[in-house]
């Protein structure tokens, strides 16, 4: 098995459903955003201390490691795939699948949530611009798109597993 690359926005389950998606095909599991906090530390605090520009650049140092696996399930970041290059390089090193879910879905996890930089302050706000703006990115590199809204993060995984195999 190639590795299988999941991407969507912020809240949409990428963390929860991989797990999941490791354990039904017997994969290792890697997630970029836990790997730069592994690391470089906090990812609020490198965004704080450094801008979203430099947490771009460590996160397509990590991309490049992560692309070097196998029989692995990624977790991307919700920004991971708006660098071109990170977008080819995941391409590249196995299937890219977009977990959709819906505005209203993200609004509602994102209350309560402030662990995300990019969407302090007006959450609602900053999510439907991040949306706008990311929605075409990932669907012009996912090589399928799963409707996740409804859908628990088992149910979600077995979806992927039947897509891909």
């Amino acid at each position: 098995m190639n590795n299988i690359i999941l991407a969507g926005m912020p809240l949409c389950g990428k963390t929860t459903i991989s797990v999941e998606l490791g354990k039904l095909m017997g994969a290792e599991v890697v997630d970029t955003d836990a790997e730069i906090v592994k690391k470089y530390g906090c990812i609020s605090d490198i965004f704080e201390e450094y801008g979203e520009k430099h947490f771009r650049l460590l996160e397509k140092e990590v991309v490049k490691e992560v692309c070097n696996l196998e029989n692995t399930v990624i977790s991307t970041g919700g920004g991971c795939l708006t660098d071109k290059e990170n977008a080819d390089e995941l391409k590249k090193s196995g299937v890219v699948v977009y977990l959709r879910v819906g505005f209203e879905t993200l609004v509602l996890r994102a209350r309560g949530d402030g662990t995300r930089p990019l969407l302090a302050g007006d959450a609602e706000k900053k999510l439907k611009a991040l949306m706008n703006d990311r929605t075409p990115v990932y669907e012009r590199v996912a090589d399928f798109t799963i409707d996740c809204d409804g859908l628990s993060p088992e149910e979600t995984a077995k979806a992927i597993s039947e897509l891909i195999t």
